[in-house]
């Protein structure tokens, strides 16, 4: 047995207690040796149960526990009760919650740096692989041109066009980035207001109009008045609104439909872009909202777009306390939903 065991500290303790209580008593003249035995009895069967009682549920106990505090740290095991930390007045069992909720709290704080420098390297690699493109583009088309191609009439033209291209996408990438770097920051505020919706997605519509009927596709509109009247930041909503109707456009079926359908319910406005395309897979619906991610790459690359889209959507949506819901199945269409505050 352990010298250390609390069983066999107590017991030494209590001989060592009765024995001086006993020894006391006996240098006492006219001590009956009945009471010195009933009084070495009593203080060594109180010294063991007290001190017993101390060393085993009191501080070995707590010690144990902080040993398994530790190894469920290293486990990392940061579950607690919150509730037993408020209510315990022993000072071990509160130094041990209290070390379990810091390094549990720092442990976290580690884990989220990590999670941000791994996002950190993903999303620069993903930013160079998205400028390097346009910009490999622009500046081959170029330096065809200053090589001689220049001098043939047709041959400049085209190359020119292409490069104005290349250089536009790069524009609307950088504008993009931008865009979501501010809203992400906290820069960009929303100036929720009274506004229109009805009236946002018809001029929304009409910028579309074009791409729409360049693939024969029709955009129908499903609204139960001609004004709904909602709390919103009306730039930004045509912005989400844009977004997500021009991709629908751009990943619908040739001569399909684009559905853009309003119902209200008690408190808000529910807003469903539908399109009647391919669909999206079930494996990538949870991440179609990540920058730069993309189901298609080679499909996508040629339909053309940044890859922000979404992310940008996402993020206006959740800054007007909504959040935007996909559902999708394959060759039957997808469809995004949000809410907005309703007014009067």
């Amino acid at each position: 047995m352990s010298p250390l065991n609390p069983k066999v500290i107590s017991i030494i303790l209590a001989v060592l207690v009765s024995a001086i209580t006993s020894g006391f008593l006996w240098f006492i003249p006219g001590t009956p040796g009945g009471a010195i035995f009933v009084a070495g009895a009593t203080s060594f069967f109180a010294t063991l149960i007290l001190t017993f009682y101390v060393l085993d549920y009191l501080i070995f106990e707590e010690i144990n526990k902080i040993y398994d505090t530790i190894q469920r740290l290293k486990l990392k095991d940061f579950n607690f009760s919150k509730k037993k930390v408020a209510r315990s007045e022993n000072p071990l069992k509160k130094l041990n919650n209290e070390i379990f909720i810091y390094v549990a709290k720092k442990q976290r704080e580690i884990d989220e740096l990590k999670r941000m420098e791994q996002f950190r390297r993903e999303f620069l690699a993903d930013v160079s692989h998205e400028l390097k493109t346009p910009i490999f583009a622009a500046q081959g088309f170029i330096h065809t041109l200053i090589d001689g191609a220049k001098d043939d009439e047709k041959v400049r033209d085209k190359f020119l066009q292409k490069a104005a291209k290349s250089l536009d996408g790069l524009d609307a990438l950088v504008a993009d980035l931008l865009t979501l770097s501010q809203i992400e920051a906290g820069e960009i505020k929303m100036h929720r207001e009274r506004v229109d919706l009805v009236r946002i997605t018809h001029e929304v519509i009409e910028q579309l109009e074009t791409k729409a009927h360049n693939r024969d596709i029709r955009i129908k509109l499903t609204t139960p008045s001609d004004q709904i009247w909602v709390k919103a930041d009306g730039y930004r909503i045509s912005q989400a609104l844009t977004n997500l109707i021009d991709n629908a456009i751009k990943y619908g079926r040739d001569g399909g439909k684009v559905f853009v359908t309003f119902e209200e319910d008690k408190k808000d406005w529910q807003i469903e872009v539908r399109d009647d395309g391919p669909g999206i897979p079930p494996e990538h619906l949870n991440r179609i909202f990540e920058r730069f991610y993309r189901v298609e790459k080679s499909r996508s690359k040629e339909k053309g777009g940044t890859g922000l889209g979404l992310a940008i959507v996402k993020h206006i949506v959740n800054a007007h306390k909504s959040k935007i819901t996909v559902m999708s199945r394959v060759d039957k269409g997808t469809a995004f939903t949000f809410k907005l505050d309703k007014v009067e």
